[in-house]
């Protein structure tokens, strides 16, 4: 899932710019897989509520399948929005791996949540080599159709991901004590640290897709070739993933809310160095930093979710969350073609700071609240 949506991410804006009528489109693909995948989001859960996770998975690969297919075609016949359209049937696909997560936490023990969390993530560290390198080695395999290669070795991704699920059996549901009816939505959010992990969630994975999303382009204006743009969008996946191997220790040890406050600090980072310059090295450290970010919001913020709701209500409130982040990361990746276009790259960067400043004060009112609490 990880190494398609890499790939999606290197080469989607790009194929964007040179099919679209209007630049400022450019990044409306991406965008709407981020949209599909929002509107995925509930229903995904629902159904697999009913289905079980494995067959929810299997039914989303073959959408995949279908997606990048479509996408191909599209790139061969210069269709924008066919090749739109293939986009939001990966961001179904996505809508339902986006669970992934969740199914590692439903099999892994009360005191290891957040451990299970990360190394379901770092898997996302092959898929920052396999991904971008996909993209850049078989962009020209179809002659006159840039990157319709790159789509046709998607389908491949998918197809692995059909056949691996073939063989993964889910464990049993487990014997829990539940603490009577599932009590309602309107009840639940009304929970402190539910509303800032979710807060957390959708603004550390919303400045995320806004940098990341303008990043091609950015690169593009400042007159960086292709391999240069595929070489720092891996690194940043890499970093998006690779801290997933000690993230949960990190969660265990020093609690969600100070690792989420680091990955706050670190998308700072990112917004001054991208505004202290345009070199290769500026855009590559910037966007290794904003990984970091992401990686430590989005799995504390996780991890802070699953402490907050009872067994029977984690379907609904799983969608809610995901649904809530898909929302905004949806905004946030439409805005940023539109906003590198007219502003230029400055402006995306100045515009993510407030949102960063928001979750610094929800973090370190959570803390402040749970410290006066203990006394």
């Amino acid at each position: 899932m990880n190494s398609a949506t890499s790939l999606m991410v290197t080469a989607s804006a790009l194929v964007g710019l040179a099919l679209a009528s209007s630049k400022a489109l450019a990044t409306l693909p991406l965008s709407l897989m981020f949209l599909s995948m929002m509107l995925t989001s509930i229903p995904a859960s629902m159904l697999m509520s009913r289905w079980g996770r494995k067959p929810g998975f299997i039914f989303s690969s073959l959408i995949g399948m279908l997606a990048a297919a479509i996408a191909t075609w599209a790139i061969m016949v210069q269709s924008f929005w066919l090749f739109c359209t293939a986009s939001a049937g990966v961001g179904i696909f996505n809508g339902f791996g986006n669970y992934y997560r969740f199914a590692a936490v439903d099999s892994a023990a009360e005191a290891h949540k957040s451990k299970a969390i990360s190394w379901v993530l770092a898997g996302g560290v092959a898929a920052a080599f396999i991904g971008p390198n996909l993209a850049n080695y078989s962009q020209n395999l179809i002659e006159h159709a840039r990157f319709a290669g790159s789509f046709a070795a998607l389908f491949i991704l998918y197809l692995l991901a059909f056949i691996v699920l073939q063989y993964i059996e889910p464990p049993p549901e487990k014997s829990v004590a539940t603490t009577g009816q599932s009590r309602p939505l309107k009840v639940i959010i009304h929970e402190r640290r539910l509303i800032i992990a979710i807060l957390c969630g959708m603004l550390g994975y919303g400045v995320m897709s806004l940098i990341m999303t303008a990043t091609p382009l950015a690169m593009k204006h400042h007159h960086h070739i292709f391999r240069d743009t595929a070489f720092v969008i891996q690194w940043h996946i890499v970093a998006m993933f690779a801290p997933s191997f000690i993230t949960g220790s990190l969660i265990e040890r020093f609690t969600a809310e100070k690792v989420m406050i680091t990955g706050v600090i670190a998308g700072f980072a990112c917004v001054v160095i991208n505004l202290l310059g345009s070199s290769l090295w500026h855009f590559w450290i910037a966007l290794v930093c904003l990984g970091i970010s992401w990686n430590f919001l989005f799995i504390g913020s996780t991890a802070l979710l699953t402490e907050t709701y009872r067994p029977e209500e984690k379907f609904k409130v799983q969608a809610l969350n995901d649904f809530m982040i898909f929302t905004t990361v949806t905004l946030a990746s439409l805005s940023a073609g539109a906003l590198q276009h007219l502003l230029g790259w400055r402006a995306v960067n100045l515009g993510v700071t407030p949102l960063l400043a928001i979750m610094l004060v929800g973090l370190l009112s959570l803390q402040q609240h749970k410290k006066t609490k203990h006394k």
